[in-house]
């Protein structure tokens, strides 16, 4: 292996910073924080789907040795924000869905406060309750787009009479079930109260957005609460704001006198407490003519969402911007139910979303009788769709033709169901992917020179386990133009300046933009041999170009699949990602990103669902027994490349977001292969064996 130890050269593959800290146990999470004679919270959570709580007797789990208190409505403090009801928790008896938390109990240990609260007796008047996930026009609208997240419809030419006229046509249903997010570090908290100060060591995505929603909801100003966190294990969108538990662990702390509150949701709560992947059902109708070229798309996504909090994932605007086609429409309804609230996960509305496009996609090119990676590089867009800008860099042709040699796809035989070696029907796939190249402002970076002759680099940034320490370091060295070593970074909590969140894969843009800023300031003030204790703190303009052109990254998802014949049993022996993402911070960390996002798809294609008993309104498989994520066991080949893209326009160092494109596509791939495998089309998530035994 290359010797990189001291390189502070984008693109190298140096090894994770932190990685010796992890690995030898050192490293801690957010419930392994040092605190002083601790307490421990387990939450109490409604057992019906709605209505309201008329009694609740909390005395035979107060009267168990170990218990401090129990809180519930009738006790807890009035707060003084209720603006968010995940967070607005004990404020009265009302219920909006089944695991919403109703209370809580304080213990000495763990084990106590879940003991106690299985003691904890509750009486409900019961109200009827909807938690089917169906299209029926009592539970369905259209969002009026007072939601800030969500974008307005698209209604451009006339679809129906170019559908009408089209040489050839498809016209399918998709439908995707919820899908949770499990990161290997469960939700924790540690509350601590001191001189009427907050402190929250928190697993979460990043730490201002936790101290921003967290201090107005309890009416207090944002820089009396401190939130810390050194490493985080995990997260895919659930850990981007804060939940119910923060809440509960600060109001339990503030009430038993300062005492530290310590509390970890297990597997089962975060099924309902954390949020999920909403279902969705997607329509696509394509148009192509004689020539193999789209004259029309239509893409309408309806998704779940509940009732006390709306949230709208927007399945169907994957397609806004994929392909040429003069005729688009473009519309996302939501079903609201008395379910959970859902969230964010990995590449929301892109994961769901290309996977019915690109199904469809194959689907057309089927019929056109146009090899699938031809048919997506004939209505390949000279500019954005929507917006009519030049993109600021777009190479999907490029990796659908790289993937294509990589994988061998011109010896694949273009009829289906014709490769069978001992009882196993074999067929391979493709689809695109794509994700925006977003980058958010505001961050702020300190730089200063520290005795010893290094540099101190400090942002409030996160670090999900996805290597933010050392591509950032990396980022500050080139931009100071030092080797790594001589760059100390600090980041994860309030007491570095303010950071935006990880999500939408936009840290390390957002993030390093910040610091090349920051390091350009300080060179400009203090020269490049600057005295010990020199400082500055910088903060990154808005990208002027982002107004100026269409910012995305691409990629293709080949994949090969095995059907049993006889039982239907998928298995995935090979895949391969070819990505165009900008320029490449870290090649081992990339690599493991990108390879971790398409694992996450082979779990989405082949096995994740929530199953939800409509007469009960709860998961039924709420536990990873029942909840199969992808294991190694799961998991054939999988190879990842990249091309070398230079893109000037998205930020200074020319690079674009990896954390999620790498899911996209691949549920649609391996639904694409084993089409051609067994020449069955499924068009519901996830693809398991009884779907192809007919």
């Amino acid at each position: 292996m290359t010797d990189v130890s001291n390189s502070g050269k984008l693109g190298e593959p140096l090894e994770r910073l932190d990685g010796p800290a992890k690995v030898t146990g050192t490293a801690r999470y957010a419930f392994e924080q040092p605190v002083d004679d601790p307490l421990y919270l387990h939450p109490l959570q409604a057992d019906i789907a709605r209505g309201r709580v008329v009694r609740i007797d909390t005395s035979p789990a107060e009267a168990l040795s170990g218990v401090h208190t129990v809180l519930t409505h009738e006790n807890a403090e009035s707060l003084s924000s209720r603006v968010d009801v995940e967070l607005a928790v004990l404020q009265s008896p009302e219920i909006g869905y089944r695991g919403q938390v109703i209370g809580a109990v304080v213990a000495d240990t763990q084990e106590i406060a879940a003991h106690a609260a299985g003691l904890v007796e509750v009486t409900y008047e019961r109200h009827p309750h909807d938690t089917v996930f169906r299209s029926d026009d009592e539970i369905v609208y259209t969002p009026d787009g007072s939601n800030p997240m969500i974008g307005e419809d698209l209604d451009r030419g006339d679809v129906d009479e170019a559908l009408a006229a089209a040489e050839y046509a498809v016209d399918a249903t998709y439908t995707t079930p919820a899908e949770y997010n499990n990161p290997m570090e469960p939700h924790a908290t540690i509350a601590v109260w001191e001189s009427a100060e907050l402190t929250l060591y928190d697993s979460n995505q990043g730490s201002y957005t936790v101290r921003d929603m967290i201090a107005p909801t309890l009416g207090m100003d944002p820089q009396r609460v401190h939130v810390f966190a050194p490493h985080v294990g995990g997260g895919f969108g659930s850990k981007g704001v804060p939940h119910a538990h923060v809440m509960l662990a600060a109001l339990a702390a503030r009430k038993l006198e300062g005492r530290p509150v310590k509390c970890a949701l297990s597997r089962r709560q975060m099924f309902s407490l954390v949020g999920y992947r909403p279902p969705t059902r997607q329509r696509v109708r394509l148009g192509a003519d004689s020539a193999g070229r789209l004259t029309a798309t239509e893409h309408s996504a309806l998704e779940q969402t509940a009732r006390v909090k709306e949230y709208a994932e927007q399945s169907a605007s994957a397609a806004r911007n994929m392909y040429v086609s003069a005729n688009r429409r473009i519309t996302n309804e939501l079903a609201v139910l008395d379910v959970p609230v859902p969230t964010w996960m990995r590449a929301p509305g892109e994961a769901g979303g290309m996977y019915a496009l690109e199904t469809a996609m194959d689907e057309m090119a089927l019929t056109c009788g146009v090899d699938p990676v031809e048919f997506r590089v004939r209505n390949e867009p000279e500019r954005a769709p929507e917006s009519g800008l030049p993109f600021s860099s777009r190479n999907l042709v490029s990796c659908l033709r790289q993937g294509a040699e990589m994988f061998g796809w011109n010896d694949r035989d273009p009829e289906p169901g014709v490769r069978r070696e001992n009882g196993w029907l074999s067929g391979t796939g493709v689809a695109a992917a794509t994700f925006p190249s977003f980058s958010i402002p505001g961050s702020k970076a300190t730089i200063g020179y520290e005795p010893g002759g290094y540099y101190r680099v400090e942002i409030g940034a996160v670090d999900l386990g996805t290597g933010s320490r050392t591509a950032l370091s990396q980022i500050a060295a080139e931009a100071l133009e030092v080797p790594v070593e001589a760059v100390r970074l600090h980041l994860g909590s309030t007491e570095q300046p303010r950071a935006s969140i990880a999500g939408g894969s936009s840290g390390t843009a957002s993030w390093g933009s910040t610091i090349v800023q920051a390091a350009r300031e300080f060179r400009a003030e203090h020269g490049a041999e600057p005295a010990e204790g020199a400082e500055t703190t910088a903060e990154a303009a808005a990208n002027p170009a982002a107004g100026e052109y269409a910012m995305n990254a691409y990629g293709a998802q080949f994949a090969e699949v095995a059907v049993n014949a006889d039982s239907g049993e998928i298995r995935v022996p090979r895949m391969l990602g070819v990505f165009a993402a900008g320029r490449i911070v870290n090649a081992r960390t990339a690599r493991s990103q990108f390879l971790g996002g398409m694992t996450m798809g082979l779990s989405m294609a082949l096995h994740e669902h929530g199953v939800l008993d409509g007469r009960f309104g709860h998961v039924v498989n709420h536990d990873l027994a029942g909840y199969h994520v992808a294991g190694n066991a799961d998991v054939g080949s999988v190879e990842v490349s990249w091309l070398d893209e230079h893109d000037p326009h998205v930020n200074p160092m020319g690079i674009k977001g990896i954390g999620e494109i790498g899911i996209v596509g691949v549920a649609a791939a391996i639904g694409n292969a084993a089409r051609h495998a067994t020449g069955i089309r499924v068009r519901e998530l996830p693809l398991t064996p009884e779907k192809f035994l007919i």
